[in-house]
């Protein structure tokens, strides 16, 4: 029978939004792997990510193994290609050995997930795998819910944007329709606030890290003050909303 890689959505990092189609999956996999990031040698840094401390609200510490990740790099593409080469051997490895494998992956296994590249490695190292993934919560929701922000109205168009991509990516859409989503935008976060105030979308956005953590944060963006914030950091701009209740069906 072929062995199966399932990529589980586990929420932005509140234990109490993993979906109960991903807690089922997590307990009925054979082994749950979590990324972790890479110290400066390319070996475990043994710091615990959001993934993992989630996981282990569901299925014992026994059951889950770290598999190190080039999470944290971005300017060395050698690196990078060769710490993604090793990960994938070591999840082809697990999937040789057990018919299930899941993979725990914060937000949704669809959206900007290390996940799409995880699969697409095993996928050629373990022919015939059957690759499976159960939707999360994504942090924009989870943000919309705290903040109080609605996504969308009517027929108002949606834009997410990484802010890796660069502001530019994030400038066109600020000044489009609809809503913006901005993720991982922390780093950023001056050329982030000067892009809301240039487009006129400052009053009514908020952003939100560590969402459901005890370390959480949501705050108006009017009070961005240009110092750096949470790498994870995500930003909702609505647009201006001036048609009153339906006005935009």
């Amino acid at each position: 029978m072929s062995s199966r890689l399932i990529g589980v959505g586990v929420g932005p990092g509140d234990p109490e939004l993993v979906t109960v189609k991903g807690v089922n999956a997590l307990r009925a996999a054979d082994v749950v792997v979590v990324p972790v990031m890479a110290a400066a040698d390319g070996t475990d840094g043994g710091e615990r990510g959001r993934a993992e401390a989630t996981v282990l609200h569901y299925v014992p510490g026994e059951k889950v193994v770290r598999v190190v990740f080039a999470l944290n790099e971005r300017s060395d593409r050698a690196r990078r290609e060769a710490a993604w080469d090793a990960a994938g051997e070591r999840v082809a490895g697990l999937l040789r050995r057990h018919a299930s494998v899941a993979f725990a992956t914060i937000g949704d296994p669809n959206v900007y997930s290390t996940f799409t590249y995880l699969a697409q490695t095993v996928g050629e190292l373990v022919p015939g795998t059957v690759v499976e993934t159960v939707p999360g919560i994504t942090a924009m929701q989870d943000l919309a819910a705290r903040s109080g922000a609605v996504l969308t109205e009517g027929t108002e168009p949606l834009t997410l944007v990484p802010v890796t991509a660069g502001t530019t990516v994030l400038k066109e859409a600020l000044n489009g329709p609809g809503t913006v989503v901005a993720y991982k935008f922390g780093r950023q976060a001056a050329e982030v606030a000067e892009a809301l105030r240039d487009s006129g979308r400052l009053e009514g956005a908020v952003w939100g890290s560590a969402l459901g953590l005890p370390e959480q944060s949501v705050q108006p963006a009017g009070e961005l003050d240009g110092a750096p914030l949470p790498y994870l950091s995500t930003l909702i701009a609505p647009p201006r909303r001036d048609g009153g209740r339906g006005g935009k069906l």
